[in-house]
């Protein structure tokens, strides 16, 4: 089984926070649809197993209108095997999902909706600089599932300057009143090269303190797993077994292609990943080439992607994989560096996989480090 991701880079405004590769200029954008459309038949080979999950994402999907999914619906489902049970996931802004918009999106094989709302409050959504308000995200999901869509997943954001633990207990109750299947919640981070960071490096911003931010992911646990959410994921909590299959696949290795400029792609042994740069992306597959560099992921690279991914969902690391796959040294390697977080608890061994306790999801990254190898 393989995934396929579609990277749409247009967005009509750009979020102070966002370092993925967007532009605001939509001038281009049938020009993108074609080339994508090109990209998609040239990498053909590249997948030749059944296609399961295909995710639209950005950027901003919604930007899209019906003549370009129709491109690229009769390109993906010609070139691949798409699997008829298929998860095929639209992220969208609220204020782009309109009745007449939803009831377009039906005429295509759309069956999860994932919304970045990110706040129900308006100070921080203006901050933020989302184009929506609290009361169309509220009216946007409603409108959604009046129109048939059952599977929808919206995205939280926590840590921000000036978020107390009141707003972000606000915003989680009115999330859990949506009746939605998905939530994702990240917590603010200040990237390189955004309005964001520059914004904390003038002295404009704090970033909010450590204590805080524990209080902050503690109270999200608490209250989304009370209300009937599996928290699969370090960041991801999901309603009857409704996980994102496109998200879980990459946490298992699974093979993905990456269409679009600056889409990343997974062979099962290598990455790569197009240029970051519209122009350049058209004219390059405009003329036959690949626009692409390629990472060759040795054993040591595989096996520390192996503990990222891995340890970050509720399903751990197999023990018996992590042996056959890369073997006795690494394998008693990781053992040996588990061994004072399993006597903490904060990591245990469960039917033969290697999870992180509850108290060890609030230092994951540092246990995550300790396992790595190290050259």
């Amino acid at each position: 089984m393989a995934g396929i991701y579609i990277h749409i880079p247009f967005c009509k405004t750009r979020c102070i926070y966002c370092d993925f590769y967007t532009i605001t200029n939509e001038t281009r954008m049938d020009d993108f649809v074609k080339t994508v459309c090109i990209e998609a038949q040239l990498r053909k080979k590249e997948i030749a197993e059944s296609v399961h999950t295909v995710y639209f994402g950005g950027g901003t999907p919604s930007r899209l209108n019906a003549r370009h999914f129709e491109q690229i619906f009769e390109t993906l489902f010609s070139q691949y095997s798409i699997d008829p049970n298929a998860e095929i996931t639209l992220e969208a802004n609220p204020d782009d999902l309109t009745n007449n918009y939803l009831k377009m999106l039906h005429d295509f094989p759309f069956n999860r909706l994932s919304m970045g709302i990110q706040s129900f409050d308006e100070n921080e959504l203006k901050f933020l600089g989302r184009r929506h308000s609290a009361r169309q995200a509220i009216d946007t999901v409603a409108v959604c599932q009046q129109n048939g869509f059952d599977n929808i997943s919206i995205d939280l954001m926590y840590g921000l300057p000036a978020q107390t633990i009141e707003i972000w207990e606000k915003n989680l109750h009115q999330a859990i009143a949506l009746y939605i299947q998905h939530i994702s919640a990240y917590h603010l981070i200040y990237e390189d090269h955004t309005r964001l960071e520059a914004l904390r490096r003038n002295g404009k911003v704090r970033a909010v303190d450590e204590e805080l931010s524990n209080q902050m992911f503690s109270l999200l646990i608490d209250l989304v797993t009370e209300n009937g959410f599996e928290h699969y994921e370090i960041s991801n909590f999901a309603k009857y077994g409704l996980y994102s299959r496109h998200n879980t696949s990459y946490w298992n290795d699974e093979k993905y292609l990456g269409l679009g400029p600056a889409a990343h792609s997974f062979d099962g042994q290598n990455r790569s990943w197009n240029v970051a740069s519209l122009t350049r992306y058209i004219e390059e597959i405009n003329n036959g080439n690949l626009p692409s560099e390629i990472e060759h992921l040795d054993i040591y690279t595989q096996y520390n992607e192996f503990i990222i991914t891995r340890l970050r969902t509720m399903w751990g690391a197999d023990i018996q994989q992590l042996k056959s796959k890369f073997g006795e040294e690494l394998f008693n390697y990781c053992l040996m560096n588990a061994q004072k977080y399993i006597e903490n608890h904060l990591l245990k061994i469960e039917n033969g996989n290697l999870k992180l306790t509850r108290e060890g999801i609030f230092i994951s990254d540092g246990i995550m480090s300790d396992l790595m190898w190290v050259r």
